[in-house]
């Protein structure tokens, strides 16, 4: 059997005290959106302002110091669930604050939506109660200083493909892989292009390549991307046959980590009738079969 008996201590009027002259003008300057402390004689500001200095027993100056009204938190204690007396009816934080100018601290709520945003160190800022009586509730609470914004960033532009591209683009459209052979060192390039990099001379010869190659590097990627079927997927430098030059493209039809160097594979392409100028017309390269080439 338990015994207990509940007890309710309670002023209905409100407890009536004095404030005496320091904490009754930090308490008028608060009701006037104003935080400010009161010097020792030793030239340390304190806040919230003491009729005495902590440190030395002294009366304090009473030379009243405008602090913040910014502060920085120093230390801090989550509240997840709010109980009725809380400043805030949502999880914040109880704060020590050291406001900018002090040399004490001071503790309130700070609401930072997420105990994430939390950490010693943050910079916060007042957040004034629009009808004030000359309470520290004045201050609703303190709030992160604005750190960071997120803008919407769209713009829509049109690329027109230079002439190399956009013949490079008619093959693909055709479902053909259109190259072109420099005449002085031999060399093909897929896409086609208009000078050779290397000789620096113009490229007239247009070569038409298979749509197969071997796989000479590659990297396994685990963040999504909206051109590949799966996560993890590959994305591949391949070396079409008859070329010299590889060109970087997807890699599926098999799982991610039996893909190689030196495996053969062809290009995937989607239906004729889908088929515009554009390289999405090769979904992926996908394995051959075939046996391993040697790089």
């Amino acid at each position: 059997m338990t015994l207990e008996a509940r007890h309710v201590l309670e002023f209905p009027g409100g407890y009536t005290r004095t404030t005496g002259p320091v904490i009754g003008r930090f308490l008028t300057e608060l009701r006037d959106g104003r935080l400010v402390g009161v010097r020792t004689a030793g030239g340390r500001t304190l806040v919230p302002p003491l009729e005495y200095d902590p440190d030395t027993g002294d009366a304090v100056t009473g030379d009243f110091v405008e602090v913040g009204p910014a502060g920085t938190v120093e230390s801090w204690s989550w509240v997840h669930a709010p109980r009725p007396g809380h400043p805030l009816d949502r999880p914040f934080a109880w704060a020590l604050i050291r406001l900018d100018g002090a040399d004490t601290s001071l503790v309130h709520a700070v609401d930072a939506g997420d105990v994430k945003a939390m950490r010693p160190g943050l910079r916060v800022r007042p957040r004034w109660r629009a009808e004030r009586t000359g309470q520290i509730t004045d201050i609703e609470s303190f709030v992160p200083e604005v750190t960071k914004i997120v803008s919407p960033v769209r713009t829509e532009y049109v690329l027109k493909p230079g002439l190399a591209l956009a013949r490079f683009l008619e093959g693909v459209a055709a479902g053909v892989l259109i190259g072109c052979r420099c005449g002085s060192c031999h060399k093909v390039y897929v896409p086609y292009r208009l000078s050779c990099p290397e000789c620096g001379v113009a490229i007239t010869e247009e070569v038409e390549v298979p749509d197969t190659g071997t796989i000479t590097t590659f990297a396994i990627n685990n963040l999504p991307d909206p051109r590949a079927p799966e996560v993890p997927f590959v994305s591949a430098y391949v070396l079409l046959d008859g070329s010299d030059v590889p060109m970087i493209t997807l890699v599926a039809g098999i799982p991610a980590h039996e893909v190689r160097q030196g495996m053969r594979v062809r290009a995937v392409w989607v239906p004729e009738e889908e088929r515009t100028a554009s390289m999405t017309n090769i979904k992926w390269f996908a394995p051959t079969g075939e046996p391993d080439a040697e790089l």
